[in-house]
């Protein structure tokens, strides 16, 4: 289940990345040149996203409670706006539906 987290969180900041570089380029008039890294960050997301073991269904929805967290992290640690109460209460709520999925019994 670590293994699966951290590859999780490595998947989510692949993905951040990608979306992030275009969106300095796009509304903060960097250079255009991002878009590469952006690009790579981006096949490396989907690479990584096929490397979990099981349903891919079932790995983008649990996937999705670890990118929201993820995401909180990179508000207050890039963006440099602290997070509110609320903010974490919504990634540990989107933690416990990403535990809930993730080991729930599987038939």
């Amino acid at each position: 289940m670590i293994k699966i987290l951290i590859l999780f969180v490595f998947t989510a900041i692949a993905e951040i990345v990608g979306c992030y570089l275009p969106y300095l380029w796009l509304n903060q008039g960097k250079s255009p040149v991002l878009l590469i890294p952006a690009a790579l960050s981006l096949v490396l997301f989907a690479w990584l996203l096929s490397l979990h073991p099981t349903a891919a269904g079932r790995i983008y929805a649990a996937y999705g409670g670890v990118y929201i967290g993820v995401a909180i992290l990179w508000l207050w640690l890039v963006d440099g706006i602290r997070p509110t109460v609320w903010d974490i209460a919504g990634a540990c709520v989107a933690l416990l539906g990403m535990a809930i999925i993730m080991l729930a019994p599987k038939s």
